[in-house]
Order: C-alpha cells, then sequence, then structure tokens
C-alpha cells in the first residue's frame, strides 16, 4: 500500500516539475520570435527527455544527495511514508505555483519539503550543516553567479556588434535578390537576371550594420545565431533534465521492487507529460514578462544558463534551473534597460515562499501519515 502511494506520490512531483520547469529553457525561443510555442515545447520536450535519460550515467552524486542522507536521520530517511510526505509537499507547492504562472524551484521545494517532514518527525531534531552547506549556498548563490555572467556575456557581445555598425545616421542599401523572374502567359516568358537589377532600402544605419555583418567569409551569421541559440536552448532543457531527475529519481530508491533504470524512464515520462499538458503559464512569464528578448539575448542567457547547471550537475551541487535561467534573463534585462522589476520581485517573493510552503504541506502529510521517530 505504502508503496503504491509513493510511487504515485513521485509521478504526481515529476508531473509537476515537468509542468514548471520543462519550457524554461526554450522560453528565449518564444520570446524572440525564433520559434513559435508548439516548436519551442517540442524542441524542450525532447531534449528534456534526452537529459532525464542521461542522468543514468553523469549525475549519480545527485541520487545520494537527494535521499535525504545527512539532512535527516537514517532511521527515517529509509522509511517510505518520509519519502510520501517529501514527494507530496513538494509536488504540491510546485503544482501551485505552476497554476499561478510562477516558475519556481522543484529543488527548493524538495529541499523545503525535507525540513518540514525532518522536524515534526523528529521533533525539531534537523542537521543545519548539511543544509547549509550542500542546499543552500548554491541555491543562494547561482542565480547571483547567472545574473553577472549573463550580464557580462551580453554586454561584451553588444560592444563587439557595436564596433561594426556603421557610423551614418541612413544609409543606403543596395542588394542583388536571389532570383527574380516575370512569366507572362503561355506565348511569353520574361526573365530578368537578378545579378543586374538591385534592390535599393534606405535604412537606418543601425539595421543596415546588421544585414551588412550578417554575411562573413559567405556565412550567414543570423542563420548561425539562429541555430546556436537553438542548440543552446536545448543545451539547457538537457541540463535541466540531467540536474531534476537524480533528485526526484532519489525519492523510489528505498521502494522495493523498482530498478534504477526504469526509475529513471518513469520520472522522465512523468516530466515529459507535465510539460506538454500544463507548461503554458510559466512560458509566458519565462518568455514575455521578465524582460524583452532579442536573438542575441536569448543567446547570451542559454549558454550562461547551460554551462552553469551542466558544470553543477557535474559538481553534485543542487543549483536550480529556475534560478539560473531566470537570473540569466534578469541580468540581460538589466544591461538592455528592459528589465521587469515588479515581475522579478514577484518571482523572488514565490521563491522565499517556497520552503516554507513545502514544509507546511510536506509536514501535513507526515502528521496524517503519523510518522514518529
Amino acid at each position: 500500500m505504502l508503496t503504491s502511494i509513493l510511487f504515485i506520490s513521485v509521478c504526481f512531483l515529476a508531473y509537476a516539475n515537468g509542468a514548471n520547469d520543462n519550457f524554461k529553457g526554450v522560453a528565449s525561443l518564444f520570446g524572440s520570435g525564433t520559434a513559435n510555442f508548439r516548436q519551442a515545447l517540442t524542441w524542450g520536450t525532447l531534449t528534456t527527455l534526452a537529459g532525464s535519460i542521461s542522468a543514468l550515467f553523469l549525475a549519480q552524486t545527485l541520487l545520494v544527495k537527494f535521499s535525504g542522507k545527512g539532512l535527516a536521520p537514517d532511521e527515517l530517511i529509509h522509511t517510505l511514508p518520509f519519502m510520501i510526505a517529501v514527494a507530496g509537499g513538494a509536488g504540491m507547492t510546485v503544482i501551485l505555483a505552476t497554476r499561478y504562472g510562477f516558475p519556481i524551484s522543484t529543488t527548493h521545494a524538495l529541499l523545503g519539503a525535507m525540513a518540514g517532514s525532518t522536524l515534526l518527525a523528529t521533533s525539531g531534531n534537523l542537521s543545519l550543516a548539511p543544509l547549509l552547506n550542500n542546499f543552500v549556498l548554491p541555491l543562494l548563490l547561482s542565480p547571483f553567479v547567472a545574473l553577472l555572467s549573463a550580464g557580462l556575456l551580453y554586454r561584451g557581445l553588444s560592444i563587439w556588434h557595436n564596433h561594426r555598425q556603421l557610423t551614418n545616421d541612413l544609409c543606403l542599401c543596395i542588394e542583388n535578390p536571389e532570383s527574380m523572374a516575370l512569366v507572362s502567359n503561355v506565348n511569353m516568358t520574361l526573365a530578368i537576371d537578378s545579378a543586374i537589377v538591385p534592390s535599393l532600402s534606405l535604412d537606418r544605419h543601425e539595421v543596415c550594420a546588421e544585414r551588412e555583418s550578417s554575411l562573413v567569409l559567405g556565412f550567414n551569421l543570423e542563420r548561425l545565431r539562429d541555430g546556436l541559440h537553438f542548440c543552446s536552448a536545448g543545451a539547457v532543457c538537457f541540463a535541466r533534465g540531467l540536474n531534476d531527475t537524480p533528485k526526484i529519481a532519489a525519492l523510489l530508491l528505498l521502494a522495493p521492487g523498482f530498478d534504477l533504470h526504469w526509475i529513471i524512464i518513469l520520472v522522465a515520462t512523468a516530466m515529459m507529460l507535465g510539460g506538454v499538458f500544463n507548461a503554458r503559464r510559466v512560458a509566458e512569464t519565462m518568455s514575455h514578462k521578465i524582460t524583452t528578448i532579442t536573438h542575441g539575448q536569448g543567446l547570451s542567457a542559454n549558454l550562461v544558463t547551460a554551462l552553469l547547471v551542466i558544470f553543477a550537475s557535474k559538481l553534485g551541487m543542487p543549483v536550480s534551473t529556475t534560478h539560473v535561467s531566470v537570473g540569466s534573463l534578469f541580468g540581460i534585462g538589466l544591461v538592455s534597460g528592459k528589465a521587469n522589476s515588479e515581475v522579478i520581485t514577484s518571482i523572488a517573493l514565490s521563491w522565499l515562499l517556497t520552503l516554507p510552503c513545502a514544509a507546511i504541506c510536506s509536514a501535513a502529510i507526515t502528521l496524517c501519515l503519523n510518522i514518529k521517530l
């Protein structure tokens, strides 16, 4: 009976995680117009799934950390009711935030749920040292590191791009179209060679400079940039799947009759379904409400997010992809002067409420299951 409840609770948590997190990596694609919602969601779903499966080989350290070892007494974390309380409390918190469009951290929710259940079950006997070193510090530092890194990267790219621009207020652009043909009726066909019929356009120098710099040594830099943007978004989703899947899978490790490979597949599937069916509200917040996003800004934010999360996963540091991603977007918004401070304040408040909300939900489940040492 308890095994079945734990199975359902972990599936619920994985579904909530996918609904809240799956779109975060591809939010810049949607926000900048590089892809529409369906295209971005499909790409994010596939790359997240790939990251989840890869967790079998690349994120074994997180499996140990998120089994609760060191945070709670061993005799408590080796009980199924404790894992049920943690999964249920975290899942309720994440799905509630998703309902209102707040991008919160599943890592944060799991941490709060573990703390709430442990405090109630042990009458306040909670080990603070591993809580601070292994969890709180990475969660607090990661958004600031992401903010500074993304801001500096985008600032550097902007300086390089501005250096290539023309200095006149207006410029006359002369371009040869790829092809131009006028075809009349069956009796006459007129073809005009594109090389001798150029097109003329008068525009601002920023626009002309962008068009001029889009071709370097025969390569179309705009297409290359969009390709890199897609790749970086996929890398963020891959990194998120890699970082989050073992945290959730760890809750099923103690359940009898479950193989690690099947646990990973189960969690990955539930995360995929959550993203497909319930990602829209968080997608709007991440893509359009934090800051306006251009192609170059989205690429910068995704590169920073992917590198930080993959690096943290390799070191076994449970950073939040949400914190890193939002921090990157906000850092770029600060540099561009288009950050929405009110939305960021609301998101930061939701982050502060995640811990106590998850702790209360988990403690309530602990009380219902009568978990005591």
